[in-house]
């Protein structure tokens, strides 16, 4: 049967295949409308499939907070190249994503995975689309929630990193919020605080450092002792509570929240980085 340019149109602005891929599909389904777009997800998992040993790397990583302030996400949106990273239209559809997943209180990627993109196909569906349409692997690489009293986020210029902070008073200001958010994303800290390092990273440290002074020829007797206060300032520089503020390094982080509010801590915090 002969199939309209019409037809190819709406077809590749549902699907955004491209028009001979969009022709195709109309042809070999006899203009079926519902079988065509089935027909393209079918190549979009296919393509996946024939890709699924590439590493997505690079992508895109936002950061997205409930309108009431109380919930906030990270997550990345990977594919192959830098090329697809920085399209507008992939972090639009990266940006859909997260949104999606902030609205429908997602616990998980799973969870993503399985949620409506819109009426008429689930967010798992729209990625083998984009699948198709882009020739590359595409994926959702990372994604954590937190919740709090206040949840505070900031997106890194470039879209490679980002954060999210969780405060213990509503009343927090954005702007102290984003100060702290900053600090995160730019130091890079692997806990909250002492009691959020686990033992594994814990024990990691200490023998890092136990070899580290061994090295220098200190006494055995001594190792033990040095170790302790090598972990004192690994606390020091990699836990955020604990962190030199970066914008006045006569306080740490907890500090610089005192001097807001004697009462004000952050509660929680997520970052991923794009490396």
């Amino acid at each position: 049967m002969a199939i309209t340019a019409q037809e190819v149109n709406k077809l590749r602005q549902q699907t955004g295949a491209g028009m001979m891929d969009c022709k195709k599909a109309l042809e070999e389904n006899n203009g079926d409308f519902e079988k065509a777009v089935d027909f393209l997800r079918k190549k979009g998992a296919k393509v996946a499939a024939n890709r699924s040993d590439r590493d997505a790397k690079e992508g895109v990583v936002l950061a997205k907070v409930s309108a009431d302030g109380k919930r906030g996400i990270v997550i990345s949106v990977n594919c192959e190249t830098d090329f697809v990273a920085k399209n507008e239209d992939f972090i639009k559809f990266a940006d859909s994503i997260a949104t999606i997943a902030l609205d429908k209180k997602a616990e998980n990627i799973d969870a993503i995975k399985a949620a409506p993109y819109n009426n008429d196909i689930t967010v798992a569906d729209k990625f083998m689309e984009q699948v198709g349409k882009i020739g590359e692997k595409i994926d959702i690489g990372y994604y954590e929630v937190i919740t709090a009293e206040k949840v505070v986020g900031y997106i890194h210029p470039g879209n490679r990193v980002s954060v999210v902070v969780g405060f213990n008073q509503a009343s927090v200001s954005d702007e102290v919020g984003r100060n702290v958010a900053m600090q995160a994303a730019a130091m890079a800290p692997v806990a909250l605080d002492k009691e959020g390092v686990t033992q594994d990273m814990l024990d990691r440290e200490l023998e890092i450092a136990r070899e580290q002074i061994r090295a220098e020829g200190k006494p055995e007797d001594m190792v033990e002792k040095i170790a302790q206060g090598k972990i004192g300032k690994f606390y020091k520089e990699s836990t955020l509570l604990n962190q030199e503020y970066i914008k006045d390094n006569k306080l740490n982080v907890a500090q610089y929240l005192q001097s807001v509010d004697k009462g004000l801590t952050a509660t929680a915090f997520k970052r991923f980085s794009l490396s």
